[in-house]
């Protein structure tokens, strides 16, 4: 490793030496600065409770999957929590919607079953982008969940139409 370029001992972070400032001995070690965060430097933890706190497009994208308009009318305004438990690449994600609970297992890069919000199961892997973003591909639709600090937007898009939800950490 560079001598301008060190790990912080207990954070981890990437310190380079500010360019401007000379030690004045040769006693003095020189000054460092950070640069980004241990965020940036490994995944992001997914694990956590989420409650939903919006949703857009919900009806016309549920229509899309031909879920049947009864179905839709009772869903549409029930919150859902989910739990996400991340170890490593491993994942379970169960979401909960009144009294109907989807649990999927899955392993990054890895071919797993998938129940959708439909209830139908099919086979889907998931990538993660960066490190805070996981993306699948799964019969025409793709699926983006994406982790910003406390909360999940969940973006799932079918031909033109993209159902977007946004849930809080609790």
């Amino acid at each position: 490793m560079p001598i301008n370029q060190l790990h912080h001992p207990t954070s981890g972070q990437l310190l380079r030496q500010k360019d401007d400032i000379k030690p004045s001995s040769a006693y003095q070690q020189g000054t460092f600065s950070c640069v980004g965060s241990t965020e940036s430097l490994s995944t992001m933890s997914f694990t956590g409770k989420y409650e939903l706190q919006s949703q857009e497009n919900f009806e016309p994208f549920m229509r899309a999957m031909g879920l049947p308009e009864d179905q839709i009318q009772k869903g549409k305004d029930l919150k859902s929590i989910s739990e996400i438990v991340q170890d490593g690449k491993k994942f379970t994600v169960t979401v909960t919607t009144g009294s109907k609970v989807i649990k999927n297992t899955f392993t990054i890069g890895e071919e797993s079953e998938i129940e959708l919000m439909t209830g139908e199961k099919i086979k889907a892997v998931v990538q993660m982008e960066g490190n805070n973003k996981l993306v699948t591909q799964v019969k025409g639709m793709k699926s983006v969940t994406e982790l910003n600090g406390d909360t999940i937007i969940y973006s799932m898009t079918k031909g033109d139409i993209t159902l977007k939800r946004v849930s809080k950490r609790i």
